[in-house]
Parts: C-alpha cells; structure tokens; sequence
C-alpha cells in the first residue's frame, strides 16, 4: 500500500518496493525521494511513514521491519541505513538466515527538524529527538534528547544546536 501525496517528487530511479504483507508506506507533501533510494519490505510489516518537506538523499536504503516513522522537515543525506529489525542469530545449529528475526525494539522514530549526516545507521529501537544533527558515519541506537548533536560508533552526544 504506496500513498505518495502529489507534490512529493519521487525520482524515477528509486526503487520503492511492494510488500506482499501490504505494509503501508506514506510519503508526505513536498518531501524528494532521490535515484537510488531503496524502500524494501523485510523483516516485518511495520508501516514507514515519510512526513512533509522531507529531503532523503541518493543511496539511503530503509528497510521496513519493525516502522520507521520520520516527521517533517527532516534531511537525510546520502548513504543512510534504516534498518529497523534484527535478525535472530541464536542458534548455532542454524544458518541465520534460517532463524528469522528477533522481537521488536519499537522501530525507529525520527522527529521534525533532524538532519542525518551522510552513511548514518540507525538501528531499530532509535528514538531520534526533534532538532536533533547527527554526524556521518554515525550508528545510532536508542533515545537521542533533542535539539542536540550526536557523533560516532555509537553515537554520542557532543553538543546542542545553538550552543
């Protein structure tokens, strides 16, 4: 179930993929999907729901997982990895891919006013504050406060907006 509102512009080269499970995936006003963006159903039926003035950037794969829920006016830069579900790994008798996936984390919400810096992970469980600018090449999991700056492997806070 694909809902594009009409003056998003999505780019002829991204791929956003249908799910055999009808996971929704929403894409607000005046936001721009750039070319080879991915939207891949895997790893759960979670709804991804893409708000308004939204900018997501060439080479940012989200996967659906557990959802993935962005607010509005927020940038993502190229290279990001949304990656709301965990595969099970458990059990060494079995191949990983054999195990399916681990429970919930609660998915990923991103509020308004973020910015995402170029090959930024993040991880299911993420609670991205609004205001929030995290640097490239960050992994992001957990609850971020907003309106501050978060850098590295995981991402840590080093500074707030303004400051």
């Amino acid at each position: 179930m694909l809902t594009i509102d009409p003056t998003a512009k999505i780019s002829p080269l991204a791929d956003i993929e249908a799910s055999s499970r009808g996971t929704p995936i929403t894409i607000g006003a005046r936001t721009m999907i750039d070319a080879f963006v991915k939207i891949k159903p895997a790893g759960g039926s979670g709804a991804v729901e893409i708000g308004a003035d939204c900018a997501v950037n060439s080479g940012t794969v989200m996967y659906t997982g557990n959802g993935i829920k962005i607010g509005d006016a927020v940038l993502i830069a190229a290279n990001c990895t949304l990656a709301p579900t965990n595969h099970e790994f458990g059990d060494k008798a079995k191949r990983i891919r054999d195990q399916g996936f681990q429970p919930s984390r609660g998915g990923i919400i991103i509020g308004d006013d973020v910015w995402l810096g170029a090959n930024t992970v993040v991880l299911d469980g993420a609670v991205i504050g609004q205001g929030c600018v995290i640097a490239a090449g960050s992994v992001v999991r957990g609850e971020l406060e907003p309106y501050s700056i978060y850098a590295g492997v995981p991402a840590k806070r080093v500074g707030a907006r303004g400051e």
